[in-house]
């Protein structure tokens, strides 16, 4: 049996590859465009899937790794990052990375785009992500994420009790 293959998930194995990493890119035979659907495929818990989400900040493409277990608080994020966070068109989404929804990797754009990696992600030894379509996934790591992302560590949700 030949590995399916694809444009965009080629494009995320290289650029994996270009990182020092050569993961298992796991193919499933429906797509798993959420995280408890992924979770399930995977038998681990929603937490670990990291949901790739491209939004607005102030009209520029913003890429949010989150975890699975909840939603981004784009009121509280966008106070924090100073500016105004808004849904991204899904043809944002293809320009900014190359990718459909429901298959977005963390890497893999035709350039950079500013990366934030969800701390909650940090509590898990293995998270899943993305790898350039909606049947696919690959094992990495928080630490992993935030070198190959470039991206920020940052928090997506107020700390539980805070004040928004």
């Amino acid at each position: 049996m030949t590995t399916p293959s694809h444009p965009a998930v080629d494009r995320v194995a290289e650029t994996l590859a270009g990182h020092g990493l050569s993961p298992e890119i796991v193919w499933f035979d429906d797509a798993v465009t959420t995280a408890p659907l992924a979770a399930a495929a995977l038998g681990v818990e929603v937490g670990q899937i990291a949901n790739s989400l491209v939004f607005t900040l102030d009209g520029a493409p913003i890429l949010v790794l989150t975890s699975g277990a909840h939603r981004v608080d784009t009121e509280w994020l966008g106070t924090q990052l100073g500016g105004v966070i808004g849904r991204a068109s899904k043809e944002a989404v293809k320009e900014a990375t190359g990718q459909v929804i429901g298959g977005v990797a963390p890497v893999g754009h035709p350039a950079p785009v500013r990366t934030l990696v969800d701390v909650d992600l940090a509590g898990y030894d293995d998270v899943w992500a993305a790898a350039g379509h909606a049947k696919t996934v690959f094992p990495t790591t928080f630490d992993e994420l935030v070198r190959i992302t470039g991206g920020t560590p940052h928090a997506v949700v107020p700390a539980a009790g805070a004040n928004a």
